[in-house]
């Protein structure tokens, strides 16, 4: 039984391929089943999850509310109706954890504010996933999202974030829109020292899952494998002055 007023993170399926729902545990399906009302990024992504998870419900009688980062601060209240009416609300992001570099940290800050519960289910992280899978420092790490889209303003982050990583021996994560990930992978061999570790975390949990760090000189020397609209997670972790750079 679910009870009333009760916000519910709800992570989805890193990768498309129908394999990935084996990432979605029993209890995180069973919630899913038990919910009528969601806040989505995309309904149209939303639909096809909960069809293929079998919601018992017909499609047409569950809400799907959408929020993106253009929702007005202002509507966030409507959305949260259903709480204020009793029920359970799931909320989704289009890949992986809501709120996590998602539009769903606004709703799930305004939740907090109108005094509901919220409830993070557990279930794919591709931040988590990739920082177990580099070998970096993985006690120290930020994760900023995405960068800078101009190459110029993007190469001055990276040489800021690589002072800050080497400062305090740090590893920074991004993520960027699937096709621009060859530029910023450019952008990272071009910009960062020769013995910064990097590591490129594609696709993971999908069918093209690879992973794999090496120093900025090595990416620099062989081919890379194809990044373009496929999912990836970018670390580094620079060396400390007194480690040989």
């Amino acid at each position: 039984m679910i009870p009333h007023g009760t916000l519910y993170l709800l992570p989805v399926p890193l990768s498309e391929a129908p394999e990935a729902l084996l990432t979605l545990s029993p209890r995180l399906l069973d919630r899913f089943r038990q919910l009528s009302f969601f806040v989505v990024e995309t309904p149209k992504t939303a639909r096809r999850l909960l069809k293929q998870i079998d919601h018992p419900l017909p499609i047409a009688q569950l809400t799907l509310s959408p929020l993106t980062r253009e929702t007005p601060t202002a509507q966030l209240e409507s959305l949260l109706a259903p709480l204020r009416q009793g029920h359970g609300l799931g909320l989704l992001s289009d890949a992986g954890c809501p709120a996590i570099a998602d539009p769903g940290a606004r709703l799930v800050n305004a939740a907090h504010t109108a005094g509901f519960r919220v409830v993070p289910e557990t279930g794919p992280s591709s931040l988590l996933l990739g920082l177990m899978a580099s070998g970096l420092e993985g006690q120290r790490f930020t994760f900023h999202g995405y960068l800078p889209t101009p190459e110029i303003a993007r190469n001055a982050r990276l040489v800021e974030l690589e002072k800050r990583s080497r400062a305090v021996q740090e590893t920074q994560a991004f993520i960027e829109t699937p096709y621009r990930n060859e530029a910023l992978f450019a952008s990272l061999c071009r910009t960062l020292h020769a013995t910064t570790q990097l590591c490129v975390a594609r696709d993971l949990t999908g069918p093209q899952e690879w992973v794999w760090t090496a120093p900025v000189s090595e990416w620099q020397r062989h081919p890379h494998p194809d990044l373009h609209h496929l999912p990836t997670l970018f670390l580094f972790l620079a060396r400390s002055s007194g480690r040989g750079d």
